[in-house]
């Protein structure tokens, strides 16, 4: 049954809950994430007056849109003040003669060329363009304003879809499509609100459609361009590298085992840095979790044989072991072969929050993984994860959260990155989206959590944080003049370091390792 229709049939349902609409502050707060200085409570107000420009300027210059590519942005705060003053201009300008040549003096010769005589009043020739400037900002600041629009629809649209109100969420996806058609989709909230319209559609309509997910070579395609595109994977890697190397001093034979390998991309800096570490190299033995491949290849095996060429040539010793899992539950932890000479890293980037759901009564996914990691006794375990709340239970607060995060991440790509990465580090992204949005169950994956949360999770499973020292700190910095793009910062919270873009905290980087149990003792009587 087509969901708007069945939604229809129990409207009365659906119009009870009417109580849990967005309330005003949230929307205000919702625009001024996303860069607008205007509340909503302006937006009726400024529209009348758009509705009144508009009016005016129906007969004015048709290459009027031809202006857009030169725009000026201005405060959309300030529309409602200079639309009256642009109005009052338009009724001056009214008044001007059609045919200005049955007034020759006041004409002057402005070219003398023959065959190409143009005849122009220096008066009117500022009038005309001065009109003109006002028309081009006009453009722009209706720009603006749909853009303010499609956000207040956006929050509206996944309100009524918590509700259930489908016939209401009918209806705004073919406004805000009319509306995203009338603006700039290549960047800006034009490009969110495209990727986030897309994922509403498909929540609504095709919920289980396969599309939305995604194979394994497809993710590590997108993973690696994301990668290279800007720094919050080299961020997460420079960082856990550093704390393992340091965990890792005055060790001989160390393990490391990683939960995505994802080309090994990581790995070929450690390799470098044990090699040149004094005293000589310790035996090195990696671990790669990653899904079977689908074309009946052992990637994992082959991503090994590149590591272990690369580390031969620094005189490393080395030795790979692959486990094909498609998914890290799935993992036990007789298949890592660890031994108890070692001392074992356990590195974890973007993947703990994929074990937040299926729980059942006894225990969660997540339990069961922490759980045999502290049986391994590791040195340190290395925990990189997007800093933002996706798992909410509630639709309408998980929506609003992804929408101001994801604003601010593919504004940092905007100003780091070119194509052909950026586009596909950009379907990197949208893939996070539509799973955020158009997936429940155990569909849903990505399910972000942010640090003051995985603290929690992670004391009460018993481990205790590490304190990433201030060479993770430098090397995160460092990593940022890579980038041209001024606007990412490094900031230290008690012990964790996370990489943000103007100010908001967007990865978060922490370390940890296996608490005692509280009353573990040495056979003196001494703590452990």
């Amino acid at each position: 049954m087509d969901p708007f229709d069945s939604a229809a049939s129990s409207g009365s349902s659906s119009g009870s809950s009417s109580s849990t609409v967005t309330k005003p502050q949230d929307i205000d707060g919702l625009l001024a994430g996303a860069g607008y200085k205007v509340r909503s409570s302006d937006l009726q107000h400024v529209a009348q007056r758009l509705e009144r420009l508009e009016s005016a300027m129906f007969n004015s210059s048709s290459e009027i849109s031809q202006l857009a590519s030169d725009a000026v942005h201005y405060n959309p705060s300030d529309i409602a003040s200079w639309v009256d003053s642009i109005l009052s201009e338009f009724n001056e300008t009214a008044s001007l003669p059609s045919d200005l040549s049955d007034f020759p003096d006041l004409f002057t010769v402005s070219n003398q060329t023959p065959g190409n005589v143009s005849w122009i009043d220096p008066c009117v020739a500022a009038q005309h363009q001065n009109l003109a400037q006002n028309q081009l900002t006009v453009v722009t600041a209706m720009e603006e304003d749909s853009g303010i629009k499609l956000v207040h629809m956006l929050v509206t649209c996944a309100d009524s879809i918590h509700r259930g109100d489908f016939p209401l969420a009918g209806s705004l996806f073919v406004e805000m499509q009319s509306l995203l058609s009338g603006i700039n989709t290549d960047c800006g909230i034009g490009k969110v609100a495209g990727h986030f319209i897309d994922a509403l559609t498909r929540r609504v309509f095709t919920p289980h459609d396969p599309t939305t997910t995604s194979t394994g070579y497809e993710n590590e395609l997108l993973y690696h361009h994301y990668y290279e595109a800007c720094p919050y994977l080299k961020f997460a890697h420079f960082t856990a590298n550093q704390a393992i190397l340091e965990a890792f001093d005055g060790h001989d034979c160390v393990h490391v085992i990683d939960f995505n390998l994802m080309h090994g991309l990581q790995w070929p800096a450690l390799i470098q840095a044990l090699a040149l570490r004094p005293g000589g190299p310790p035996l090195l033995r990696l671990t790669g979790i990653g899904p079977p491949s689908p074309d009946g290849r052992d990637s994992l095996r082959e991503i090994g044989l590149r590591l272990a060429e690369l580390a031969r040539s620094v005189n490393v010793r080395f030795a790979f072991r692959g486990v094909a899992a498609a998914r890290l539950e799935d993992v036990k932890p007789w298949m890592l072969q660890v031994s108890p000479k070692e001392t074992v890293a356990v590195n974890s980037v973007m993947q703990l929050h994929r074990l937040l759901g299926n729980n059942n009564q006894f225990s969660s996914p997540l339990e069961m993984v922490l759980g045999w990691i502290r049986s391994l006794k590791p040195k340190i375990m290395t925990v990189v994860e997007q800093e933002a709340d996706h798992n909410q239970t509630g639709f309408l607060e998980r929506f609003t959260e992804a929408l101001f995060y994801y604003s601010t991440m593919f504004d940092s790509l905007e100003a780091c990155c070119k194509m052909p990465e950026k586009a596909f580090a950009e379907m990197y992204l949208q893939r996070e989206i539509c799973n955020v949005v158009s997936c429940e169950g155990s569909a849903r994956v990505e399910r972000h959590e942010p640090l003051i949360k995985w603290r929690s999770r992670l004391h009460q499973a018993g481990f205790r944080a590490l304190h990433l020292g201030s060479n993770a700190f430098k090397q995160a910095s460092m990593l940022l003049t890579l980038f041209s793009a001024e606007g990412f910062s490094v900031e230290e919270n008690e012990g964790c370091l996370t990489l943000g873009w103007h100010s908001r905290p967007l990865l978060a980087a922490s370390a940890w390792q296996a608490a005692p149990p509280p009353d573990a003792t040495h056979p003196f009587g001494e703590p452990i």
